[in-house]
């Protein structure tokens, strides 16, 4: 990264992509080991459940279908209810084991790749192995972090599920109430990716800063002001693309069984590399997106000090003061 801290709040949406895949491209031999160690098994996992709880979930509903037209009582009944009982523990065992390997891998990942940046942008010298040993020593710093944004999104989505019910329940069949679910629903989209912003952020604070966990969250929704517009905009870019390659790989390989073997397998790797691109670009993108932030408030990171937060990492960690990662404020 060639780019001086002032420069960086000059960035806008196109800019930020740029500079984003500029780095990947100078530095591609530690973003690919980085992509090949954590960011593939993340793509493989989480493209493995649609087609695994799928197949799970078809047993499920077969298994109800049977039960349904059998006599209850009857020898049938019981080894249907048994059948069924244990099959919706395998699905909930399943999903268990998976949400926990697919959190791990994800907050490594981040780190990894945040690490990295940070590492370039201040000019260590650092190999991937250096990587590796710093990653796990971050991990719980960012897990707390995600543990705070988790509840925030679970009370986001809980108070729409209640202003929507009240509205199906009082307003059912009418205009007002068709227009007032749409309205709440267009805002409850925009909110969403706005705390997704948040929590992206908030996991570079996490890595970079002395805070985590909602302080981290309170330094990223400062952070955002300003630049609220682009980093919106990246991250509903960031989602839709997500979303389109999610229902790409459920439409044409889940759910595509009338489709050819080879066109299905097809899909399959072109949703895969898809979808493993997207990871390390999003990751990458949300770091430089910090650094723009940072510049944009005139909150100057001195690199030398920054060198020294990274070191810290190599040995028993011990969080920086805030001004020993902010730092003083710069003037234009």
């Amino acid at each position: 990264m060639d780019r001086e801290q002032e420069q960086m709040q000059f960035l806008g949406l196109f800019g930020i992509f740029k500079e984003s895949f500029k780095v990947i491209i100078s530095w591609r031999k530690i973003f690919t080991q980085i992509t090949l160690t954590l960011i593939l098994p993340l793509t493989f996992i989480f493209l493995a459940d649609l087609e695994i709880s799928n197949l799970l979930f078809r047993d499920i509903v077969h298994t109800s279908y049977e039960k349904n037209f059998s006599r209850p009582g009857t020898k049938r009944y019981n080894n249907l209810s048994d059948a069924l009982s244990s099959e919706w523990i395998t699905l909930l065992l399943f999903k268990v084991v998976y949400f926990t390997i697919l959190l791990i891998l994800s907050l490594l990942s981040t780190a990894a790749v945040v690490y990295t940046i940070a590492s370039i942008y201040t000019g260590r010298d650092f190999t991937f192995r250096t990587v590796l040993t710093i990653v796990p020593k971050v991990w719980k710093r960012l897990v707390v972090t995600f543990l705070c944004m988790f509840a925030a999104i679970f009370v986001y989505n809980f108070i729409t599920v209640v202003i929507l019910a009240i509205d199906l329940v009082a307003f059912s069949n009418t205009a007002f109430g068709i227009i007032f679910f749409y309205v709440v629903l267009a805002v409850y989209v925009i909110g969403f990716v706005y705390l997704t912003v948040v929590w992206h952020l908030a996991s570079v604070v996490s890595v970079l800063e002395s805070s985590y966990g909602i302080k981290a969250m309170a330094k990223s929704k400062d952070l955002i002001k300003g630049n609220r517009t682009v980093a919106v905009s990246i991250f509903f870019m960031l989602n839709l693309s997500f979303y389109l390659i999610h229902y790409l790989f459920e439409h044409l390989v889940v759910h595509g069984r009338s489709l050819q073997v080879w066109k299905r397998v097809g899909f399959g790797v072109v949703s895969f590399v898809l979808l493993l691109t997207l990871f390390l670009c999003g990751l990458v993108i949300q770091t430089v997106l910090y650094l723009v932030c940072k510049s944009y408030h005139h909150e100057n990171i001195d690199k030398g000090d920054l060198s020294n937060h990274l070191e810290s990492y190599l040995g028993e960690y011990e969080p920086l003061s805030g001004k020993d990662v902010q730092l003083e404020q710069y003037h234009v």
